[in-house]
């Protein structure tokens, strides 16, 4: 199939990818994600709560959808693999004072957001959020109804990541009752090697299970993820557990390549070195995955994600609608986040905060009556201009130019003269095409769409950072 360059009246059409070994090899170094722009690692101490109140408060005048993003740090089982920030209890009691806290903190955002602005996304992230007993979480969903209006229509993407080992007969049915409507289930592997070296036994028939009652239930755009580069991995291991997966047909998959940073993240010291996969049998892994993937109907949706062509991320990436947010891929755009809960990030159009990474200084402040804001950054108007651009990239493949000098009155070739000098060697080896109404990633770069963004990155001019994962 013959790529063609998308215009500003022709919807993205979805094109296979193109993988290239010599592409891959000179391109893939490490980069941001791009949940954010800036970047997480641009934040500041600086930035404080007195600030982050005052953009919030700015933030409400645009009467902009909410997205309510809530972490839920507690985990009953340490996965050696997890990067996340996270508390490891057996303690379920643990569970109602954090609660009760996030509704304290809850109640001091809704009066600075506005709680009456409807709240069309909301989800549940961790550590484990089905953790916390049922008791717990109709009481969390309750206090969320009474401070903010929470979207009732069929539209509202209310999502939860769910632990199948974390599960009982009553748990999803509870979920749905308090109006999620979206689940996304952890698998990493279904091989019970591959589980047992990093401390996470899920038999095959577990998630089966799950995932057929929350369809049962009436759960839509059921995700499930993946991780290739685990312990005692092998291309033909992997491929195993991609055709079991693929029997479940879930609607969305997330295909995370795992990165090990024993010196950064301490459960991963239990992980031995020795029993990886070598770079080699993940790029295998990799590209068997994708063609699989392609073959089987997915779409791609970009970075590791890929969804069925009538998921309603497809659908959106297809309309040109595709957003990205700390939440990964979204259909919701134009929403300023509500972050609750230990380490949660917000952002309204203008600044992005994170919250304190450690549970009893969080707790602290929310005794206090005081939001619990780390660090942050506010953006400059280049800030929002690059955002814009590396959104584009990421979520459509294409850049207008004629978009971006409506948007912003600037003029694309001068504003990023710079930056079109550097991507010439991209356009040179077929991974962007300029077709003089704006860029266009082709098959052989949307791989490596994050190499692709980071020219457009004023903090990463420099090029690749030891900051960040491999791109690949």
């Amino acid at each position: 199939m013959t790529a063609t360059a998308p215009t500003q009246d022709r919807p993205y059409k979805a094109a296979p990818l193109a993988w290239d070994n010599a592409l891959i090899r000179r391109y893939d170094l490490s980069g941001p994600r791009y949940t954010s722009y800036p970047t997480a690692v641009e934040f500041s101490t600086d930035y404080t709560g007195r600030d982050m109140a005052r953009d919030v408060v700015a933030s409400r005048a645009s009467g902009r959808d909410l997205s309510l993003y809530t972490h839920l740090p507690f985990c009953a089982h340490l996965c050696y693999y997890c990067a996340c920030n996270k508390v490891i209890t057996r303690k379920r009691d643990k569970a109602m004072p954090y609660v009760e806290r996030l509704l304290r903190e809850a109640a001091i955002q809704a009066e600075l957001y506005g709680g009456h602005r409807p709240v069309r996304q909301l989800h549940w992230g961790g550590g484990t959020p089905t953790f916390l007993p049922d008791d717990a979480m109709r009481t969390l969903m309750a206090g969320y109804g009474e401070l903010f209006n929470l979207a009732q229509e069929d539209s509202r993407d209310f999502s939860v990541e769910i632990d199948p080992r974390e599960v009982d007969d009553q748990t999803l049915a509870t979920l749905k009752a308090l109006g999620f409507n979206r689940v996304s289930l952890g698998v990493q592997d279904l091989n019970p090697v591959v589980q047992k070296a990093v401390n996470r036994l899920q038999p095959r028939a577990m998630t089966e299970a799950v995932l057929a009652e929350a369809r049962r239930l009436g759960f839509g755009s059921i995700n499930l993820d993946l991780i290739y580069g685990l312990p005692h991995q092998t291309p033909a291991s992997f491929a195993d557990t991609l055709g079991h997966v693929l029997e479940m047909a879930p609607d969305r998959l997330s295909i995370f390549s795992y990165a090990h940073l024993p010196q950064r993240f301490y459960p991963q010291t239990r992980i031995q070195g020795d029993t990886l996969p070598s770079p080699a049998d993940k790029l295998v892994m990799l590209h068997e995955t994708i063609e699989r993937l392609l073959a089987a109907g997915y779409q791609y949706i970009g970075m590791d994600h890929f969804a069925q062509p009538d998921d309603s991320l497809a659908i959106a990436q297809r309309e040109g609608r595709l957003h990205r947010n700390f939440q990964g891929y979204t259909t919701h755009s134009d929403c300023d986040l509500v972050s609750l809960g230990v380490s949660a990030i917000g952002q309204t159009d203008g600044a992005y905060f994170q919250n304190h990474h450690d549970l009893p200084t969080w707790e602290a402040r929310i005794d206090a009556g005081e939001l619990a804001t780390l660090r942050g950054v506010r953006l400059s108007r280049d800030d929002r201009i690059r955002r814009w651009v590396i959104g584009q990239l990421i979520c459509q493949f294409r850049v207008d130019r004629a978009d971006f000098t409506g948007l912003f009155g600037e003029d694309f070739d001068r504003y990023f003269a710079g930056e079109r000098r550097r991507l010439r060697p991209m356009i040179q080896d077929g991974l962007v095409h300029d077709s003089g109404e704006g860029l266009s990633v082709l098959p052989a770069g949307r791989l490596l769409i994050r190499a692709i963004c980071q020219l457009f990155d004023a903090y990463r001019q420099d090029g690749a950072s030891q900051r960040f994962s491999r791109i690949i």
